[in-house]
């Protein structure tokens, strides 16, 4: 376990310190804010969908600590590509991985690297950060302007 969670903070530290595709997109087809107002983490998603409904490029800007910012980083790459509904079908397992009600070793899945999230369900107050960007995405997606994590 120790590996595990050795492993989960490098790749936090990395994200956070350089995250990916961090910055405004324009133009987006799709946008949305996201608030989580436990701790003041705040961001913007932003993504390109194609008329073929798939995802061309996904960006974040905002403020947050480092597993917001590590998720959202994250997020963007997995994201980058996939149909809306695969989009969808990954929103709705990260939830449940963060819930602790996927196991990653047992269940089918398709998240690869953000499997690392996996024990964040141990730690209540952190699930609304790692949470944060997805739920923007997926407002995004079903045209909410505005989502929060309360």
């Amino acid at each position: 376990m120790t590996e595990t969670n050795d492993l989960y903070k490098e790749v936090i530290l990395e994200h956070n310190k350089k995250p990916r595709n961090f910055g405004k997109l324009s133009p987006a087809s799709h946008s949305a804010e996201g608030y989580n107002p436990l701790c003041g983490d705040h961001l913007w998603v932003y993504l390109q969908v194609g008329e073929d409904q798939r995802i061309a490029k996904v960006m974040f800007e905002g403020a947050g600590c480092a597993i917001s910012k590590a998720s959202a980083s994250m997020m963007t790459v997995a994201l980058t590509g996939k149909t809306v509904d695969e989009a969808k079908d990954i929103f709705k397992q990260f939830h449940a991985l963060l819930l602790g009600q996927l196991k990653p070793e047992t269940d089918a899945h398709s998240l690869g690297k953000l499997k690392i999230f996996s024990g964040i369900w141990e730690y209540p107050a952190r699930v609304k950060c790692a949470a944060l960007a997805w739920h923007a995405v997926h407002g995004a997606l079903n045209s909410q302007a505005s989502v929060s994590t309360e």
